[in-house]
C-alpha cells in the first residue's frame, strides 16, 4: 500500500520540488545549468535575434502555471515570468498568430476544433485568486489568427 502511495505521489513531489528549487535562482547570476537543475528540461525553446533564449516550462498537462524563462546570450538567467495571468491574457489581441500566442502564454492545456463555427479554440487553466480555477480560451479563425478570447470559471473553493 505504501509503495502505491509513493508511486502516485512521486510525480507531484518532483513537480513541487522543482518549483521550490526555482526560488533559489537569481537573475543575472544563475546559469542555464542551474536553471535546468532547478526546473527540469524546458518544453519548448525560442531563439531570439540577439542570441538569447526563451524557455517554456508548463506545469502539468492542465496546470495553472506556465513559466517563461529568459536566458541572456552569455547563458545567464535574465528573468522568470509566470504567464498564466490576467496581465498576459490581456496581451492576446485579435490578429495575433498561433505562434505569437504560444510565445506569449505557452502551450495550451487543451485544443478543440469547431468545424461549424470554423474556429479552433486553445484553452489554459489558471487561478486568478486562491481556490478559484478558471479557463482562458483563445479562438482562432481558419487563417490561424486570433478572433476573440473568452474565460469561464470552472472551480469553486473547497
Amino acid at each position: 500500500m505504501l509503495r502505491r502511495i509513493a508511486i502516485v505521489l512521486a510525480p507531484l513531489l518532483a513537480l513541487f520540488g522543482c518549483d521550490l528549487a526555482m526560488h533559489d535562482l537569481k537573475p543575472g547570476v544563475s546559469t542555464t545549468a542551474e536553471v535546468k537543475r532547478a526546473m527540469g528540461q524546458p518544453a519548448y525553446e525560442w531563439k531570439e535575434p540577439d542570441g538569447s533564449l526563451v524557455w517554456e516550462f508548463p506545469r502539468g498537462p492542465l496546470g495553472v502555471v506556465t513559466y517563461m524563462v529568459a536566458i541572456r546570450p552569455d547563458g545567464v538567467l535574465k528573468e522568470i515570468r509566470q504567464v498564466l495571468t490576467q496581465e498576459y491574457f490581456a496581451r492576446v489581441r485579435p490578429g495575433l498568430t498561433q505562434d505569437e500566442v504560444r510565445r506569449l502564454i505557452g502551450k495550451p492545456g487543451e485544443t478543440m476544433t469547431f468545424p461549424l463555427k470554423k474556429e479552433e479554440v486553445w484553452s489554459w487553466r489558471y487561478e486568478p485568486g486562491a481556490g478559484e480555477t478558471w479557463q482562458f480560451h483563445v479562438h482562432f479563425g481558419l487563417d490561424g489568427k486570433v478572433v476573440t478570447t473568452s474565460a469561464n470559471k470552472i472551480g469553486e473553493p473547497q
